[in-house]
């Protein structure tokens, strides 16, 4: 069953070209938004917290600060309306989610930027 699902996945889900990122690394994702029959383009900047999962059901979250408040959204990444992601800025962290962030504020919220 499991290998069924893999072919089925391998075979008809889209792969996109995307830029290898981990956690630590800021992001843009734009992505496409239906309201109505019109259609536009929304972009989230922020620093992905963490990837999880394998093939085509692979996630990512990313957190971004909306004034004092904290947003988090989770991308699947192959979801038909992201359009491309930009890759701003390596982070150099120790841990593959870093949840410890959230809890983080003002210049301990700073990642260091790595040396690639």
């Amino acid at each position: 069953m499991e290998s069924l699902i893999k072919y089925v996945q391998d075979e008809f889900v889209e792969r996109k070209d995307l830029p290898q990122f981990s956690a630590g690394d800021t992001i843009t994702v734009y992505y496409e938004i239906k309201e109505g029959q019109k259609t536009r383009t929304q972009f989230f900047k922020g620093v992905v917290i963490q990837k999880r999962g394998s093939g085509a059901s692979q996630t990512f979250t990313i957190r971004k600060m909306s004034g004092t408040v904290g947003v988090e959204r989770i991308f699947p990444l192959n979801l038909p309306a992201i359009q491309k992601i930009e890759l701003n800025k390596r982070g150099k962290v120790r841990r593959a989610r870093i949840y410890y962030f959230r809890e983080l504020t003002g210049k301990k919220a700073r990642i260091k930027e790595a040396k690639r």
